[in-house]
């Protein structure tokens, strides 16, 4: 037997571990491997030295400011503080006076909201008047900051004044409050004034004058928006080193807060920013095609962040000033303690709760039967609403389309696109009006079946459809939750349900001239599934029971 070499193994040999092959490449290939990687080194070391510059000059502006504030006086953002080296650090706290340290929590996020619009509203006492003295002082060290603070009347001004007397001269050094103008006058050259606009044709008188800073306290006690919105045309720098903003407090209620609910409370969770939109049409404000830098891009965004009573310890700590508040009416009760901006006089639906019944998108499970409703309009909006029927029989209502101006063909359109990726709808229902004929040509709701969208006549039971809801918004008391939930994009139908008024002439119904739109179509599909029908439950209770006849011999 002789000794024969092992018989290598067909293939390419095996690596060793952590070592990558290279079969087939040519020297040409690992050359320009070899470069790539070193350009790719070379850019990484680009990036470091970049991330490592804006640092320093990060640094050396956040030093030089707060020599001026050792020197001068001024604002320090807490986190500014933090970055400081520990000697420049401890010769701030030594040096310096904390005039102001705003409250953990809504106070702070206003303070350093980046938004050009930034509403803090919500409950009394939250420390929102304050709050708005302080964000006026942004660029107060700035000699071309203009800052212009409103209230509606020169006595609600009057509060704001001496509050500002007790801190500005402390913080900046050198500050002269001018009576005669109303104006705060800064060592830097920066101005604040303090005015009232008690009528809507009085913001005029701001025409031709140009501020950084814009800010209304109480902003609810205007009727309308268009205070607010002239003084958008008023913001204006040509300092780039300086950033406008508007900023505005508020309480739920009153004559304005109506168009306030709907500019920053509607479009989106508290506390998230959004892109400004149009408060008649829900649709976000967007430049020009034609323009030269952003064309029909978003033009800037707002944002609503809540107060309440306990965010401001220095309020809340004793409890009495909870305790006047917690005496009022329960509409008043709601709003200034609870911050409750869906509450309304004589609302038809008082027991709607945003809390409770709107809820963060997700997926429905599939399985899920489908409901579509929808209330027809042209000239007024045109409401579809699509709900899905969880196994307790409860309604979650996912999607919605809100838009006027639809003929038969574009709504069906519509409608088959956006269920492109839906199961087939369990009941679709339509207000029965569009199955009148006013011409010789085919009804809304044949033109909707012929171009694929099939709808049958709603229950248009007005006392009932209304009752129904009511159950299913109370909630249920088996298992403390409503049998109806609305997913937080419905934003025309959260808008609208818990501001709806009952009617004044029928007080069984609501205001049929009130936008109803979406109440509408959300009572037609209620209808589809009453809650107030037996059930399984309630048919073994009766077999359960016991009956004993009067006369045992017939035997009833």
């Amino acid at each position: 037997m002789t000794d024969e070499p092992p018989k290598r193994k067909a293939g390419r040999p095996k690596l060793p571990s952590g070592k990558k092959g290279n079969y087939n490449v040519s020297s040409i290939e690992r050359k320009k491997r070899e470069v790539r990687k070193r350009v790719k080194g070379a850019k990484q070391l680009e990036r470091n030295a970049k991330k490592k510059l804006a640092q320093l000059n990060d640094k050396q502006a956040n030093i030089t400011h707060t020599r001026k504030l050792i020197d001068r006086g001024g604002l320090a953002v807490e986190e500014n503080v933090k970055k400081l080296p520990k000697s420049v650090r401890a010769a701030l706290h030594d040096n310096t006076q904390i005039l102001f340290n705003p409250n953990a929590g809504p106070q702070t996020d206003f303070l350093a909201a980046p938004e050009k619009e930034v509403l803090y509203g919500g409950a009394a006492g939250g420390g929102k008047s304050f709050a708005m003295l302080m964000d006026l002082l942004r660029y107060a060290h700035n000699g071309n900051h203009r800052a212009l603070l409103l209230r509606r009347t020169l006595a609600e001004l009057t509060e704001l004044v001496d509050q500002s007397r007790k801190i500005y001269p402390q913080a900046f050094p050198g500050a002269i409050f001018r009576e005669s103008k109303n104006t705060w006058s800064f060592p830097s050259g920066a101005t604040a004034l303090f005015s009232y606009v008690d009528k809507d044709t009085d913001v005029t008188r701001y025409q031709g004058q140009a501020f950084t800073w814009i800010g209304i306290d109480e902003l609810g006690h205007y009727p309308t928006p268009y205070v607010w919105n002239y003084l958008r045309s008023r913001l204006r720098t040509t300092d780039p080193t300086i950033e406008t903003y508007m900023r505005a407090s508020a309480n739920p209620g009153g004559i304005g807060g109506w168009w306030i609910k709907r500019m920053f409370i509607d479009p989106t969770p508290p506390n998230d920013s959004f892109w400004a939109t149009d408060t008649d049409t829900g649709k976000i404000l967007l430049h020009s095609p034609a323009h030269p830098r952003k064309p029909g891009e978003p033009l800037f965004q707002r944002r609503f962040i809540p107060a309440r009573l306990t965010d401001n310890p220095h309020l809340a700590e004793s409890g009495e000033y909870e305790a006047m508040l917690l005496s009022l009416p329960e509409v008043e009760r709601r709003r200034l303690l609870e911050g409750d901006w869906d509450v309304a006089d004589g609302a038809a639906f008082s027991e709607f709760d945003r809390s409770i019944h709107v809820v963060a998108p997700f997926e429905i499970p599939y399985n899920w039967p489908r409901v579509r409703a929808a209330d027809y309009g042209y000239s007024s909006p045109s409401c579809v609403l699509w709900g899905a029927v969880d196994w307790d029989n409860n309604f979650w209502i996912y999607r919605e389309l809100y838009d006027k101006g639809y003929t038969g063909e574009t709504l069906a359109q519509i409608i088959t696109a956006l269920e492109e990726d839906d199961p087939s709808m369990s009941i679709s229902v339509l207000d029965g009006s569009c199955w009148s004929n006013h011409g010789t040509g085919p009804s809304i709701a044949e033109t909707l079946t012929r171009n694929g969208v099939r709808f049958i006549p709603a229950d248009k039971n007005r006392m009932s459809g209304k009752i129904e809801l009511h159950r299913r918004l109370t909630l249920n008391d088996r298992t403390g939750e409503p049998r109806l939930r609305i997913v937080s994009t419905c934003t025309n139908l959260i808008r609208t349900l818990p501001t709806l008024p009952l009617s004044k002439t029928n007080s069984e119904d609501v205001d049929t001239k009130a936008e109803d739109h979406a109440y509408d179509a959300l009572r037609y599909m209620c209808m589809t599934r009453q809650t107030g029908l037996p059930h399984a439950g309630m048919l073994n209770k009766v077999k359960e029971q016991t009956y004993e006849p009067i006369n045992q011999i017939f035997g009833y």
